[in-house]
This record gives C-alpha cells, structure tokens and sequence, in this order.
C-alpha cells in the first residue's frame, strides 16, 4: 500500500491535483495523499536502511537551512514555514523511494511512473497542436494557465511555441530536465535479442521522448542530452570520439531547429553569467544563511538560472553544504554501482515483489552485470539532471531527491547481497561535502572571471 500511496503522490506532484482528480483536487487531495503516505509508511522505517544514510541527515539539515534562510534574512515566521511547507514535498521523494523500492520491479514501476508523466504532458501538447495553436503576430498562452504550451520569441523577433507540464514543469526547460533524466531509465527495460520488445517498450518510448524535449526547445535540455550521450557511449567507443559525436549532435541538432532559432554561444548566455554574479554577490553579503529560500528573484531582479549560484544565494554556505552533503553520497554511490570493480557476484535473497507485499516471499536474483547496468543509467540520468540543472535555477525540485532515493535503493538491495562495500558513514561524508561545496563556488568564480576577460 505504501508503494502505490508513493506512486500516486509523484503523480500528483508532476501533474498537479487538478490534472489527475479534477473537481475533487479543491479539497486539497494531494495533502490527504501526502498524509496518508506518510502514516502508511511509519511501520517501514525502523526496518528500512533510510536512516543509515548520509543523504537523511543531509535532507534535514536543508530543511532547516531553508527555515533559518526566511527567518534571518526576511525575518518572517509565517514565510520560514510556507518555506519548509514548500520544501518538504519533494525532499519527501527521497524517503518514500528509500522506503519502498526494496525490488527491481518496484524500480521498474517508479520508471513507468515517470515515462507515463512525461508522455502524458507530451501526448496533451500534441493535441493542442491538433486543434490548432493561435497563429497571429502576437500569440498569447501565457495568461492560460491550462495550455501546454508557451510562447516567445526567438534570436530574430519570430514567435514559435514551447511544450511545458503544469505545476512544478510548467516552464518548458524544466520539462526537459525531467525528459532528459527518464531517457536513460528506459533502457531499464531492454532484453539482450529480445528485438520486438527493446522496440515497443525501449526504442518507441524513447522516440517519444525525444520528440516531447524538441517540442520543449530547450537549450540546456540539448546539451544535457549531449552529455548523457558522451556518457552513454564513451565505455564503447572512447572519450575523444565520443565527444566529436556529441559535437556532431548538437550541430545536427542546431539545424533542425532543437532550439526554437536560439543561439548557443557566449554571447546568448552572457545575461546568465551576469546573474551568476549576482548570485555569488548575494552569498558574499549573506554568508551564513543566504538571503531567504526563494527570496534571491526579489533580491536580484531575476533568478541566476543555475543551481548553485541558487542554492548558495538563498541558502548561504550553510545551505549549499548540505546540498553537497546530499549530492556526493548519491553520485559516490552511483558510480560505485557502475564500477565492475567495486561490484561481485552474490547469492540472491528473499525479497518481496509486485506493487503490494504478497503473502509468499519470492526470490528475487540480480547479478553483477545488471547491478553494473543499472548503476550506469543512473549515472547518465544523473547526469542529464546536473547539466541540465547547471543552467536552471532547480536546486532543490523533486526529480533530484527521487533519483537519490532510486539510486540509493538500488544501492541497498546490492549491499543486502554483499555485492558491494557500504556507504560512506556520515563522518567521512561531511568533509568531501565541504570540499565539494567550495569547489562548486570556486568552479563558478573562475567561469565568471574567463568569461569577463574574454569579452
């Protein structure tokens, strides 16, 4: 019950209450859901793994570097907790994929889950095409909240349209982000010389998706996608090769117009490097705290369009730490699911299966090739995230601490196996976090500093 409250609740989150019960999400639905996952999922903790984890107690410190942020910098109560109100429902993803994807098929269905999502949001911007999207020289779907789709210019004055979801992806960059993660994930589904079905249920999904992140025209969805790509096929063809294939990519990708007639350059991003500035400029004048969660727009005129600079402006150090102290772990223990090298072969274990816990126990057996397979797709959704997220202003979005949560999962049901050597304790976590934390920052700081000398 647990694991289908779970699977509701991301539904919800994506698509909104309205989209998913209509009339019946103005009795706020989704914090009825919220509720009772919560309860069902109280009996699962004390044998769960979850509080073992770094990325816990990292999660709580957010929390609370989120609270103090509105409290010092605003000195607002009632802010401070709308804040932790806004916060905490997709902090909440962690928990419950922590909790209750304890099987392979269980992962299997969170990836439906989100392959439902995307194409949902896809499948509805098709049939606004269908029936015909507004065609004069000032087209207007930013006052319809309903629309899947918004419109703006390009480099050269001409209006073209952008697929977005509603909610928390309801701008279309967001909505690749999300895209670009579950591509990857898909391939979760491929069968060796199982050609009919890698077609229908990896090749013709991912063809959808494709066509959902072109509609979005996104820029930092296409270079995430170049770098999932980089990622993906580097093991098979080498580094160098790799990368020239994702340049080619990107010029092919230029021509079919992915961008929607945007430039990539230097100088289409140079706005975004000056907010990066000011995100860092906010951090210095507000070390400790930040300027308040979700306050940096009000401070600055205009989000940073970067996770970081984000995240260290509203949250100060103190938040950006214990960002890094969720981060690390979760990319340590991706790659470690992804090294031949640090994964053996085990015997399997009993472990329940399907959507709700059965009666009868069955044995569920995954070997060392699959527990490799599935650590490089998440690395490269990973991956898709982070990129993406490198230009968006998304530091703090669902799709991050699901994707911790599934990859920490799967981690568990290797260390349950003893195919793979524990977790990093918290102790040994909390300096790589402050290294990781000042490297982001110094990353930054140099970026800004070439960006200015070359112009």
């Amino acid at each position: 019950m647990g694991f289908v409250l779970s699977v509701l609740y991301f539904v919800t989150y994506y698509l909104t209450p309205f989209v998913v019960f209509g009339p019946v999400a103005a009795v706020h639905i989704e914090v009825i859901i919220a509720a009772l996952v919560f309860f069902v999922s109280l009996p699962a903790l004390p044998r769960s793994f979850l509080l073992k984890t770094p990325q816990s107690l990292a999660l709580i410190g957010l929390a609370l570097a989120v609270v103090f942020s509105v409290l010092i910098a605003v000195r607002w109560p009632r802010g401070a907790l709308q804040a932790f109100l806004d916060f905490i429902p997709c902090a909440f993803a962690y928990y419950l994929a922590c909790l209750h994807c304890n099987t392979k098929r269980r992962l299997q269905y969170l990836v439906l889950m989100m392959i439902f999502v995307c194409l949902f949001v896809i499948a509805r911007g098709c049939i606004e095409q269908m029936q015909g999207l507004p065609v004069n020289d000032s087209p207007d779907l930013e006052s319809s909240s309903n629309s899947y789709h918004i419109a703006m210019k390009d480099d050269k004055g001409v209006w073209f349209y952008r697929l977005r979801g509603h909610g928390q992806i309801n701008d279309p960059n967001d909505f690749g982000q999300i895209i670009v993660c579950v591509i990857p994930l898909v391939f979760i589904f491929w069968r060796p010389k199982k050609t009919l079905q890698n077609i229908v249920f990896v090749m013709l999904p991912v063809s959808a998706l494709l066509y959902g992140a072109y509609q979005t025209h996104s820029r930092g969805a296409l270079l995430a996608l170049m770098a999932v790509a980089v990622v993906g096929v580097r093991r098979r063809i080498g580094t160098l090769p790799a990368l020239l294939l994702a340049g080619g990519l990107v010029v092919a990708a230029m021509a079919l117009h992915f961008t929607g007639g945007r430039e990539i350059s230097t100088e289409s991003g140079a706005g975004r490097m000056a907010l990066w500035g000011e995100g860092l400029e906010l951090m210095k004048a507000h070390p400790l705290f930040g300027v308040g969660f979700g306050y940096m727009a009000d401070s600055a005129g205009q989000t940073a369009h970067n996770s970081i600079a984000v995240c260290a402006a509203e949250l100060g150090l103190t938040g950006l730490f214990f960002w890094s102290m969720f981060l690390f772990p979760t990319v340590r223990d991706a790659l470690a699911l992804a090294s031949p090298a640090q994964v053996s072969e085990a015997e399997p274990v009993a472990a329940e299966d399907g959507l709700a816990p059965l009666p009868e126990r069955k044995i569920e057996y995954i070997d060392k090739a699959e527990v490799n397979r599935l650590g490089r797709l998440l690395i490269m959704s990973l991956t898709g995230f982070l990129v993406a997220g490198w230009f968006l202003s998304r530091a703090f979005v669902m799709t991050l601490f699901l994707l911790g949560g599934i990859i920490e999962a799967v981690f568990e049901m290797a260390l349950r196996r003893g195919m793979i050597a524990p977790r990093l304790p918290f102790t040994r976590v909390m300096p790589y976090a402050v290294g990781l934390a000042i490297s982001l920052v110094l990353l930054m700081y140099v970026m800004l500093r070439v960006t200015n000398l070359m112009h």
